[in-house]
């Protein structure tokens, strides 16, 4: 089985294990207190973590290499952080479900505009996982149904 380096430690990109994902994310525990503007984002950043860990595993089996990967993990976590942020500003959102406001920020142009500002390379990277997100997200077997309706423009 074919071996690739994450920084010292190796990772087999072929078995998207709870051990593989555990070296390319070490603190994906984390990433919810990252996000926390309030204690009760703590619970959201959970279900954001559980809603795209699908998508982490599929990552890891598609035998991308160290830089890709850990790109995608860095803009899965600023896309969490972006989510946490949307929700604290737009009382609207926090009435839909964390995984529908997700859905709500994606789509097949990408994801979200990042506050603070990004360069536009940085943009454009970030929706370029964004968009890998949202195909994986509607062709897998057991899809989401799609967000709640309504009248956002998030671009």
């Amino acid at each position: 089985m074919k071996e690739r380096a994450l920084g010292t430690e190796p990772i087999i990109p072929y078995a998207a294990t709870p051990e593989a994902l555990a070296k390319l994310c070490p603190d994906l525990q984390n990433w919810p207190q990252s996000w926390c503007v309030e204690p009760s984002d703590i619970a959201l950043g959970e279900r954001i973590i559980t809603f795209i860990k699908p998508f982490l595993l599929h990552l890891l089996d598609q035998d991308l290499a160290t830089k890709t990967l850990r790109r995608h993990r860095d803009h899965l976590w600023m896309l969490g952080g972006e989510t946490i942020r949307r929700r604290q500003d737009d009382f609207t959102l926090r009435r839909i479900s964390i995984e529908n406001t997700v859905l709500l920020l994606l789509s097949d142009e990408g994801g979200p505009l990042i506050w603070p500002r990004l360069s536009e390379q940085q943009q454009e990277a970030f929706d370029a996982t964004c968009r890998k997100l949202h195909r994986f997200l509607y062709t897998r077997a057991d899809k989401p149904r799609g967000p709640e309706k309504t009248t956002h423009k998030f671009r």
